[in-house]
């Protein structure tokens, strides 16, 4: 590995001559409230600052106390009823092979061994088990109260320090806590060597391990990934080796790091190296062996605590085994530098119900014939066993009868969670860009190629069956020892110099990864920044634009950070780039070329909720100040989206929020009022104050007016504490992430972007039962007569039905096209305003011999004043080839489609 050659900076005593706050106003500061005095000068800012993190997460020290006391009385339950179980219970006369007393029925008491007699009858193995459960739980319950006296010291903090009480807690974000502490700082002096801290700094004391753990993984040297027969490249990373990897690295007793914030000085010599990774070696393979010598009892605690923890719940919910999560290693990868947990689990949960969508259009048509086989039988039988039960009770008195109708029961529920809806209609390439928008990261091998079984079984390596997730937390003790000794062992030489290579000290903060600094001169790739932007090689880049999506979140998140100059310039180039290509969305011509901000907008405008009339309060604008009517914004967005009632009901929801939001709001991101300075706004301020009616923001544009006319100006509502606010942090992250991904994918072009039409027919439509239907072809091709009468058509608008003779008749010559199977109303324009539920996509069907090709055509306005005006398209349906009823579901993020017979 190339060394990272890295200037550190000597952090002064606190009695040093030169330190810049005087001793003695110290010490009147002391004199003057000694309750606070305690806070001044703290030792470990890492430990407290992650406590008074965890203490606003957790809801406070009665929450923490109670909580961790009961983990404690959970260990101990699993232990004591399980040795009950195997040694005290007597089988024989509780399932009745031994007759105990025919006058009566068998008596609890009857069936368990006394006391005394279980107590001295134990095998010695298990006695062995106890001797080590016990000293397990006795080291835990001295960790308890070591925290519980920690967890009353941070509520002192919050409530003499902070004047915070438990009650606000649920009223705060952590953003409002922060900032409490940073003014703390000015008066108390937490941290000595420096008079302000930034929240770059209290983010790198909590994050600090957790941030090294992100860049070992980005840069493969934790790569996670084992070679596995019969199944190919497998990721694979449980608790138990999360918690192994942790303890080597960062807080174990041998451990790189002497103290939380430093590491030690051996490590930063290039000529020790080799010595280090020989200690190191060693070191892990004395882990692995532990870890070999204990996995028996491991593995048979593990057995017990998941069968004690899922068996009931199973029992309820067969199909919660065919649920998905997002795995341990999806947890290190999508994880932006510097993000608190909150932040990065309210990403995660906001990309998991696409991602579920994503991953169902998958399935295997001999599962799928195997499931409808077997739960046809099961339910058969089940049936029979419901109905003989309720004619007569006594037959739950037969012999097994009640377990198999509970097996049945469960096997019925799996087999009917393997068979897909026949009616459902999904588009993968859609869902896979709604699932970056709100996880942010993807491989370019991904894009385009979201239909491909190949890319699902990668996305199953980051979001997994929970019954994957717990065969590998109980394989787990028989495998973290294998990977220990097999392959992070040989791995020591490149840990060293990963951590010569990448640590920074910070004045105020310690070592830190230089990652971390979101340093885009350093770690920039040159494939998300403009040339000239950064220094970095091959080894010192950041992959997959790790480092450009963290400082954008990071600045989102924390709008009132002063970035240093490098990480600035950047940001106000992909603003610059912003607003370019906003000051080029005037025409629709435009809107069809190369143009990254109008394929981000067309992302977002697929994902539900607000975020079609937010798209429409930016093109709506746009277009306007190129004579563009709000008519035709909508035929050229795809999905279609409503450009005149989804911003008045939008802003009518979200002016009768409350001003002030309360409850709730702990797990919020960044501010409550927004961060006001993302990509979004940057777009609108390209829009002057006579191109908007009243001069208004995107937020103010996205709220509309009273009365569902024009927008407002902006402080003209008061949106700094309501939902739509609050919401809008979130958007910006998600266009801020689509609009860098389409800044990379022009690069990696050599600036070429793709055309809307290749846009478009990315966007392939995959019918979960497509035996019936016609091969949807992949690319957006056309037959020679079609490009014979395209004529002045501009390019890439074919398929809006301005080339072909048979889209612009629609709706005039076929009377049957305007209606919905018996229905006798038509659709106009004016009587559809689909949701993002309710649109599909223009695509070639194309047949076979000399049959015509055949057009999904977007449908016209019934009726055109003017002949010479093109017409008014609006959303496509299906009538030629079959009836289809649009079910709209506001849940859902992508298109649904069911056929009437």
């Amino acid at each position: 590995m190339t060394e990272y050659q890295t200037g550190y900076q000597a952090l002064g005593s606190f009695y040093d001559e030169d330190n810049d706050s005087p001793p003695v106003e110290n010490i009147i500061h002391v004199v003057q409230d000694s309750h606070k005095s305690r806070w001044n000068h703290i030792e470990n800012l890492d430990e407290f600052f992650t406590r008074v993190y965890q203490y606003h997460q957790r809801s406070g020290f009665a929450c923490m106390a109670v909580a961790d006391a009961l983990q404690l009385i959970q260990f101990l339950f699993v232990v004591l009823f399980s040795v009950f179980l195997m040694n005290c219970v007597k089988y024989d006369v509780l399932f009745g092979d031994k007759v105990y007393d025919t006058t009566h029925k068998v008596t609890i008491p009857e069936a368990v061994v006394p006391f005394d007699q279980c107590v001295h009858s134990l095998p010695p193995i298990l006695v062995i088990c106890l001797i080590v459960a016990g000293a397990f739980w006795a080291l835990r319950l001295i960790k308890v109260i070591y925290n519980v006296s920690k967890y009353y010291e941070i509520r002192c903090f919050y409530m003499t320090a902070l004047k915070l009480s438990v009650d606000d807690m649920a009223n705060m974000t952590w953003h409002e806590v922060q900032t409490c502490m940073r003014n703390v700082q000015k008066e108390l002096q937490m941290c000595i060597h420096k008079s302000d801290l930034t929240e770059l700094d209290i983010y790198h004391r909590i994050l600090r391990f957790k941030n090294y753990e992100i860049a070992m993984v980005n840069k493969s040297l934790l790569s996670l990934k084992y070679r596995v027969p019969f199944i190919g490249e497998y990721a694979f990373l449980s608790t138990g080796l999360k918690y192994n990897l942790e303890m080597i690295l960062f807080w174990g007793p041998y451990a790189p790091f002497e103290s939380y914030w430093h590491l030690k000085p051996d490590f930063k010599n290039i000529h020790k190296r080799k010595d280090l990774a020989d200690e190191l070696s060693k070191k892990i393979m004395w882990y692995g062996v532990i870890n070999l010598v204990l996995s028996p009892l491991i593995f048979l605690w593990q057995i017990l605590y998941s069968f004690f923890r899922y068996a009931e719940v199973l029992k309820r919910e067969p199909n919660l085994l065919g649920a998905r999560r997002w795995s341990l290693y999806a947890r290190l990868y999508l994880r932006h530098y510097n993000e608190l947990d909150h932040e990065f689990d309210a990403r995660l949960n906001r990309g998991h119900k696409c991602a579920s969508r994503y991953m169902s259009i998958f399935t295997s048509p001999m599962i799928v014939v195997i499931a409808k086989f077997v739960a046809f039988f099961a339910g058969s039988i089940l049936a029979v066993l419901v109905i003989l039960t309720v004619i007569d009770e006594d037959v739950l008195a037969v012999e097994h009868v009640l377990s198999t109708m509970t097996i049945l029961g469960v096997v019925v529920a799996i087999c009917k969670s393997m068979i897909p809806d026949e009616n459902m209609v999904w588009c993968p390439e859609t869902l896979m860009t709604n699932v970056l928008a709100q996880v942010h990261y993807i491989p370019d091998s991904w894009k385009g190629n979201a239909h491909t079984f190949k890319v699902r079984d990668e996305f199953a390596q980051v979001f997994q069956y929970k019954a994957v997730y717990l065969l590998e937390e109980l394989l787990s003790p028989l495998i973290t020892p294998l990977v220990l000794l097999c392959d992070i062992r040989h791995k020591a030489q490149d840990i060293v110099d990963f951590y010569r290579n990448f640590t920074v000290e910070v004045t105020g903060v310690g070592d830190v990864c230089s990652f971390a600094q979101m340093d885009v001169r350093k770690h920039g790739n040159p494939q998300w920044v403009e040339e000239g932007e950064t220094q970095a090689n091959q080894k010192q880049q950041g992959e997959d634009g790790k480092t450009e999506l963290s400082l954008m979140h990071f600045h989102l998140t924390n709008p009132e950070w002063k970035p240093p100059a490098d990480c600035s310039l950047f940001l106000n180039n992909i603003k610059t780039n912003v607003q370019k290509d906003a000051l080029a969305m005037t025409t629709l011509q435009a809107m069809q070329t190369d143009n990254p901000l109008v394929n981000s907008l067309h992302s977002m405008s697929s994902m539900g909720g607000g975020y079609n009339s937010i798209v429409c309060s930016v093109l709506q604008p746009n277009l306007a100040a190129g004579g563009v009517d709000r008519a035709n914004l909508a035929s050229v967005m795809s999905p279609p989206i409503s450009v005149t009632h989804q911003g008045a009901a939008l802003g009518s929801s979200m002016r009768n929020a409350q001003p002030r939001l309360r409850g709730g709001v702990s797990k919020t991101e960044g501010p409550l009022q927004g961060s006001g300075g993302g990509m979004l706004t940057s777009v609108n301020d390209q829009v002057t104050v006579s191109q908007i009616p009243g001069g208004s923001s995107i937020y103010a544009s996205a709220i509309g007016s009273p009365t569902g006319g024009s927008p407002l100006v902006a402080s003209n509502v008061n949106i700094k504490h309501n939902e739509g606010a609050l919401e809008m942090l979130s958007t910006e992250m998600s266009f801020s992430a689509l609009y860098m991904h389409g800044l990379h994918n022009r690069r990696l072009h050599g600036g070429q972007y793709e055309s809307l039409d290749d846009y478009h027919a990315r966007r392939i439509w995959q019918r979960q039962d497509s035996s019936n239907m016609p091969s949807i072809l992949e690319t957006n091709e056309h037959s020679n007569q079609g490009q014979a009468d395209q004529g002045q058509g501009h390019p890439g608008q074919s398929h809006l039905g301005q080339s072909h003779q048979g889209q612009r008749n629609l709706g005039q010559s076929h009377q049957g096209h305007a209606e919905i199977s018996q229905g006798h109303n038509r659709l106009t324009q004016d009587q559809i305003q689909p949701s993002q539920d309710e649109y599909f996509q223009t695509q070639t069907y194309q047949g076979q011999g000399q049959r015509p090709q055949l057009q999904l055509p977007l449908l016209k306005s019934n009726t055109v004043e003017d002949p010479d005006q093109e017409p008014t398209f609006i959303p496509p349906h299906l009538e030629p080839l079959e009836s289809i009823n649009f079910v709209p579901n506001s849940e859902d993020t992508s298109s649904r489609l069911t056929k009437s017979s």
